[in-house]
This record gives C-alpha cells, sequence and structure tokens, in this order.
C-alpha cells in the first residue's frame, strides 16, 4: 500500500490502520501456492469509538509519528474477534445481536495496539487529525475544483503554516498533492469504465492540460493512461470469465 512517497507492505499476519482518508494505491502479490486473497475491513465508526474510550484508561504517550495509517501484527486475540465476526455469515440470525459486541472488541484490541493512539485521535474532535480530516472531506467533495490553501486551513480552525505541516504529517502529502492523486485515481476509474477517453478524464477532473495529466498520470502509476487501463483490463478479464 502506497500513499504519497511511503510504502507499507502487510500480510496475514499484520492489520492496516488507516485513521483519514487517503488516496492509497496497493499492489497485490499472488500466494506462490495460489490461494486465493481476501481481505476484511471495518469502518471506523467514531461514535462507538467515543463510547468505548470512556470505559479505557486515560493513555498520555507522546507519539513521534503522526502519519494517519500504519501497519502493526495482529495479535491471537485480536484474530480471535475478526474470526468470531466473520463467522457470523453463517449465522445471519445472529448478527444483529452480536456483531456489534464483536466490533466493539477489535476496536478495543485495535485501541490496545501500538496504533490506538490513531483511533483515539479519530474520536477527539479537536486534534490535529480530526481536524485535517475536514479538510480533506471538502477537497474529496471538490476535487475537481481549484483549491486555496488559507480557505482549508480555515475550515480546520488552524493557521495555514500549522495545517500544512500537520497535512503533511499526516498524509505524507501536501494539500495540493492530495488533491492531484485523488484526481488521477478518479480519471483511472472513469478510463476503466469508459476505455480510450484519456482526455476526457483529464478534464473530468480538473486537468486543463493532457500532456501534464499524463505526465503527472505516468509518475504516480508507472505507465502512460492509455496502457496502464489496457493492462488492469487484461488482468480482470480472465476473472471476469471465471
Amino acid at each position: 500500500m502506497t500513499v504519497g512517497e511511503r510504502t507499507l507492505r502487510y500480510d496475514p499476519a499484520t492489520y492496516f490502520v488507516m485513521s483519514v482518508d487517503l488516496p492509497a494505491v496497493g499492489t497485490l502479490h499472488p500466494a506462490p501456492t495460489g490461494e486465493p486473497y481476501l481481505a476484511v475491513s471495518l469502518t471506523l465508526d467514531p461514535t462507538v469509538l467515543s463510547t468505548l474510550m470512556s470505559d479505557l484508561p486515560k493513555r498520555t504517550e507522546i507519539f513521534e509519528d503522526n502519519a494517519g495509517f500504519s501497519v502493526a501484527a495482529v495479535t491471537p486475540k485480536l484474530m480471535d474477534a475478526w474470526v468470531r465476526m466473520l463467522g457470523l455469515m453463517e449465522t445471519p440470525d445472529e448478527v444483529a445481536a452480536l456483531a456489534p459486541i464483536y466490533e466493539r472488541e477489535i476496536l478495543f484490541r485495535v485501541l490496545q495496539g501500538p496504533h490506538g493512539w490513531m483511533l483515539r485521535d479519530i474520536a477527539a474532535p479537536d486534534t490535529a487529525m480530526a481536524k485535517v480530516s475536514v479538510a480533506i472531506q471538502h477537497i474529496r467533495k471538490d476535487f475537481a475544483d481549484p483549491i486555496r490553501v488559507e480557505s482549508l486551513a480555515s475550515k480546520a480552525a488552524m493557521s495555514v503554516s500549522a495545517f500544512h505541516r500537520h497535512f503533511k504529517s499526516i498524509t505524507t502529502l501536501s494539500p495540493l498533492q492530495y488533491q492531484k492523486r485523488v484526481r488521477l485515481l478518479q480519471a483511472r476509474t472513469l478510463m476503466m469504465t469508459n476505455p480510450g477517453s484519456v482526455s476526457s478524464a483529464a478534464f473530468k477532473v480538473g486537468y486543463e492540460s493532457v500532456s501534464q495529466f499524463t505526465r503527472d498520470y505516468t509518475r504516480v502509476f508507472g505507465l502512460p493512461p492509455a496502457r496502464d487501463t489496457a493492462r488492469i483490463q487484461a488482468e480482470v478479464k480472465p476473472f471476469r470469465a471465471d
């Protein structure tokens, strides 16, 4: 999983925590034995987190790494909670009663882990992470429109310098770089559903120059737009046929 210039590798023995909405790009490396890839995820609910944290002792650790995403090792207790949660697929009549309990336990295990501070920051409205998250939602909502860092800083209730510093620390990207990644990912999706429309996709996501779009796209994804989408479609086609 790559966000900005930072790449994290995770496998069945680890879990990935993302506390803010990030324009991440993932690469899957199939198992040599041919086993299928399966991933599960849990959307973080700030309300559930706040309720859970009120029952936990206060923690005062200071963390040097303020990035809004990271990887940690799965513990047996966390894995056990996930197995019980997934087991509910076989007993759907028990979901309403037991799923909230298992979700609470999963969140509890993550809160007790090395990256629990991320979850705590999500639920606390006055943290830098929560404020940056507000700005991120504005960028994603209007990603095709020009942005002003001063306006985003105001929405986040920060000075411009503090906002830029915290935004970069949490996302590894500047606000403008973040917007560019969102635009490129949106364009990639558009071209997958409408192959061959490179210029149309570029203009729809806010680019004014197709050549600039092509350069940015190639820098991020490693191939020009048309070749990249053709490669993805060629890889996906066999799975669709099955």
